[in-house]
């Protein structure tokens, strides 16, 4: 099993821009990919960003050029750079990750609330 405890959350003005971490911990060595997903009431969740273990990124087209995720391997983390935040994308933000021993699973973090407000 895989344990993901996200952090940076928080309330920050349009155009500002905040980092998100997700801390892994378990059976880190079957992880194969982490990303990045939100979620808003009455929608379904969304893919923000993933990134492999071997540094291959993907990113949702609303995001590009602004956020960036990036990986410690040696800390086991993932973060999210988030610059230029917009209202619409007040939401909760989670973890994600993929693994494989065999077989595959995903395993999610709880979430961690980003507000763009002024």
């Amino acid at each position: 099993q895989v344990q993901l405890v996200e952090s940076g959350g928080g309330l920050v003005q349009p155009g500002g821009s905040l980092r998100l971490s997700c801390a892994a911990s378990g059976s880190i060595a079957s992880i194969t990919a982490m990303g990045w997903y939100r979620q808003t009431s009455g929608k379904q969740r969304e893919l923000v960003a993933t990134i492999t273990i071997y540094g291959e990124t993907d990113y949702a087209d609303s995001v590009k050029g602004r956020f960036t995720i990036s990986r410690d391997n040696a800390k086991s983390t993932a973060y999210l750079q988030m610059n230029s935040l917009k209202p619409e994308e007040t939401a909760i933000y989670y973890c994600n990750a993929d693994i494989y021993k065999g077989y595959s699973a995903q395993y999610w973090g709880q979430g961690t609330q980003v507000t763009v407000s002024s």
